[in-house]
């Protein structure tokens, strides 16, 4: 077996392995711009898999899909391979029932559109051709953008047999879509729509509004396209490599159909000249000749003859028998035979695939595809595509952030998929899709929609530092400061038993960013998550009027709870107008501080606290009267010194230590928790009753016999015999005074 010693040795300088990849070297053409620069600018999905109707905006260059698992990546790679893919032609063909949304419920008589709106055609008069003949929008002169669709329907007989119907006809559609099979439906590919697929209203124009049983006369609307002939296929003159996620290499290099390398060497074996390769098979096949002429071989040929003459007899023995070494003497399978070896250390040892880690087995994958799309993309084509689907697995953040830098030189438009916050970090906000589920239905959300230039770079500022949280995230909580970074994910989960984690609610701490430039995000044409804005009033704890007497520290503590008091009041006055009209945005405020709002319903852990604040007796004394007094002004004014004299993040680090299941939480966060979260299932309620009455428990392990009976009610409500507002009132009675009241009251 022939062997390609090929070494990697870490570390090396990956900026420059990443660029001489995906640059221009010396012997290849120059990466194409013959229509390169025609991009994808929409992708429209329309009951294919997990999407309903959604809409994906894209640019060109490098652009980013990100979402959670389920949330449909994989799928949308899939749709743009079955538009443009040419290895993805039959399956485009063979779509089934199972390719359809599930959200909709009997899928006879549906269809599914996979529709892409592509850009700056190309002027040349060939590529002109193609599209103001298939896919091109006609406008006068050139052809500037072009739609290409594919399109999953009932066949035509079916469709007049439904447009056939009167108006109404429940019964007679039932008939019809009852007897569908997925082999009553055809596929075929359009161009030249001029319409919306993702307008409800279109869709139930051309092909039905099922619930009224009224179907349009048979005959293509022009408003889906013209149907494109076979011969006039786009995926034969654009070039399209996929990359797939990186979850088993190993196998995928044991594979003769999907090893990179054997792609690569296939390329190679065509393009050798014939002239070097003759003596090359001269010598195999002399190297045949010698292991066929070894004596040992020659007597093992004639054992075997011998025996079977001793066995079957001279009749029924084959006539002949030989034993010939079959070394390959094509170039192709010459090729086949060598293997990449590896080497991760300076040890000097170079290892098989299989003997990598699985970063550097991933690394030397991903490498070999690019190198493929590097290939691909040096032949003629009208555009070039490079989808990526999750790059990061196994790879360290830095070979992450990197590739994803270096290959948007490459002059293609590449799509990239991830779950990865490194990536995220880098990519441009204009260029994010975010998936999303909402229930059996996944969406598609466009951060920078509809934002000004101006509002767009300041969004993307900030989210280098914490776009994983915002963008990643089913719901969020914005804060204003360390102390309720550190100390609300704590006290939520000591408190209710349930993470903000597991409430699929992510805290961002935004520290000296306004609000306004954040929550934009969140709206109707953006990103359609819920956003609870935590924040402080600052309205004065104490009196502000100025005493004769009072010491100068006392007169700046007055002056400065006016200032605040001033400055928060116009803030509350902006934030309250701007969410409003925004169903998705709600401001949820301290009447003080939130340090202050934390000592308020937790005087024992602020009284637990003083010996890891103070070190002198005097000031710890000073300290427990301020607390025991009951007094807002003299509590409030002390925790705030407390927090200044630690610094407000260690403060909360030394809080967060003594915090027990019996802290409360203020109840302005937990309505806050309440509307981020939305919807309370009935397991979620039980888990969170269930753990606020683990405090109950006496030393026995029994509850009071005052709580017995209510026990018995939580249970019934988890079996789904009494509904939550029962079950909220009978709380209500039971336990009130707990801190699980405040957010059933915020519970809607």
């Amino acid at each position: 077996m022939l062997s390609l010693r090929f070494c990697y040795a870490f570390p090396l300088r990956l900026e420059d392995f990443i660029r001489d990849l995906l640059l221009p070297q010396a012997g290849m053409s120059e990466i194409n711009t013959f229509g390169g620069m025609m991009h994808i600018s929409k992708l429209t999905l329309v009951n294919y898999r997990n999407f309903k109707n959604a809409t994906l905006l894209f640019n060109k260059g490098v652009n980013t899909i990100i979402g959670e698992n389920g949330a449909g990546k994989t799928n949308v790679f899939r749709a743009i391979r079955l538009l443009l893919d040419d290895t993805m032609v039959r399956a485009a063909r063979g779509l089934d029932d199972t390719d359809f949304h599930r959200g909709i419920g009997r899928w006879q008589g549906h269809w599914i559109i996979i529709s892409a709106e592509l850009q700056e055609i190309s002027l040349d008069e060939e590529i002109q051709a193609l599209f103001a003949h298939g896919t091109g929008v006609l406008d006068a002169g050139e052809v500037q953008t072009a739609t290409y669709n594919l399109i999953f329907r009932p066949n035509k007989n079916i469709r007049q047999r439904l447009a056939a119907l009167q108006a109404g006809d429940i019964a007679g559609m039932n008939g019809i879509l009852s007897q569908l099979s997925v082999e009553d439906y055809e596929s075929g590919f359009t161009g030249r729509s001029t319409v919306n697929f993702a307008d409800t209203e279109v869709y139930r124009r051309i092909v039905g509004d099922f619930d009224n049983a009224l179907f349009p006369q048979e005959g293509d609307s022009a408003e889906i396209g013209s149907r494109i002939p076979t011969y006039l296929s786009v995926t034969k003159e654009v070039s399209l490599t996929f990359i797939q996620a990186l979850r088993d290499v190993v196998s995928e290099f044991h594979s003769n159909r999907t090893n990179p390398l054997l792609s690569l060497l296939k390329r190679m074996s065509g393009e050798i000249n014939q002239n070097l390769l003759g003596p090359i098979v001269g010598q195999v096949q002399a190297l045949n000749q010698s292991i066929e002429g070894l004596e040992d071989v020659k007597k093992l040929r004639s054992h075997i003859s011998e025996t079977i003459y001793g066995a079957a007899g001279q009749t029924y023995s084959p006539t002949s028998l030989s034993i010939k070494s079959e070394l390959p003497q094509e170039a192709d399978k010459l090729f086949q035979s060598l293997k990449l070896f590896v080497g991760e250390a300076n040890d000097g040892h170079e290892g098989a695939i299989n003997e990598l880690s699985l970063g550097g087995a991933n690394l030397i994958f991903l490498t070999l595809k690019l190198l493929e799309f590097k290939y691909r993309n040096s032949r003629p084509a009208i555009a070039n595509f490079l989808l990526i689907e999750e790059p990061e697995a196994h790879l360290h953040t830095h070979v992450q952030k990197t590739l994803f830098e270096k290959i948007g030189n490459s002059g293609a438009q590449i799509i990239y998929s991830t779950h990865s916050t490194h990536i995220s970090e880098v990519s441009n906000v204009s260029n994010v899709n975010v998936l999303g589920r909402n229930g059996p239905t996944c969406e598609a959300f466009h951060p920078a929609a509809g934002l000004t230039p101006e509002a767009v770079g300041g969004l993307q500022r900030y989210l280098d530092a914490v776009r994983s949280n915002l963008l990643f995230a089913k719901s969020v909580l914005l804060v204003e400061g360390d102390a309720e970074a550190i100390l609300l994910p704590l006290l939520i989960k000591k408190t209710l038993g349930v993470s903000l984690d597991e409430l699929g609610i992510s805290l961002v701490n935004i520290g000296s960013t306004g609000f306004s430039n954040i929550y934009v995000l969140f709206n109707d044409l953006r990103v359609r998550r819920r956003c609870s804005i935590i924040t402080d009033q600052d309205l004065a704890y104490g009196p502000t009027d100025i005493q004769v007497g009072d010491s100068a520290d006392t007169q700046e503590w007055k002056r400065k709870m006016v200032r605040s008091a001033s400055s928060s009041g116009i803030r509350k006055i902006i934030l309250d107008a701007e969410a409003a009209n925004n169903r998705w945005v709600k401001p949820f405020y301290a009447t003080h501080t939130f340090e202050i709002e934390f000592a308020a319903v937790n005087h024992q852990f602020m009284l637990d606290s003083i010996d890891d604040v103070y070190s002198q007796e005097a000031a710890k004394n000073e300290a427990r009267q301020d607390f025991l007094s009951g007094q807002r002004e003299r509590y409030g004014r002390r925790v705030l010194k407390m927090a200044n004299y630690k610094g407000k993040g260690w403060f909360a680090i030394i809080l967060g230590k003594r915090v027990t299941g019996w802290a409360r939480t203020p109840a302005y966060v937990l309505q806050a928790v309440a509307f981020a979260h939305g919807n309370f299932s009935r397991e979620l309620v039980y888990r969170i009753l269930h753990h606020r009455l683990v405090h109950y428990l006496g030393q026995d392990g029994q509850l009071p016999a005052g709580l017995q009976g209510y026990w018995s009610r939580v249970l019934s409500y988890r079996n789904g015999e009494i509904d939550f507002d029962t079950i909220r009132n009978e709380t209500f009675a039971a336990i009130q005074g707990d801190q699980v009241c405040d957010l059933f009251q915020a519970i809607q």
